[in-house]
């Protein structure tokens, strides 16, 4: 099965990542993702069970995401939340 999976963390030789809508903690080998892959790159991950079979990141989600967060932090910076 495919999935959505984003790098929340790595703790060591772990990376953390969170799974699907819900968010699921899954830790893996940080050797199973790929070599520059960082905290906060989106995912597809095969699975089998809870066992991460592939992993590839999503470079367009990635960089939505990525944008959507320097929107946030420029907004914040000119006091737009205000």
């Amino acid at each position: 099965m495919t999935e959505n999976a984003v790098i929340d963390r790595f703790e060591g030789e772990l990376a953390v990542l969170l799974v699907g809508e819900n968010e699921r903690l899954l830790p893996v080998p940080r050797s199973q993702l790929p070599e520059r892959a960082r905290e906060g790159d989106w995912l597809k991950i095969d699975l089998k069970g809870n066992d991460v079979t592939s992993v590839t990141i999503d470079e367009e989600a990635t960089a939505r995401a990525r944008e959507r967060i320097d929107d946030k932090l420029s907004k914040l910076r000119r006091g737009g939340h205000l």
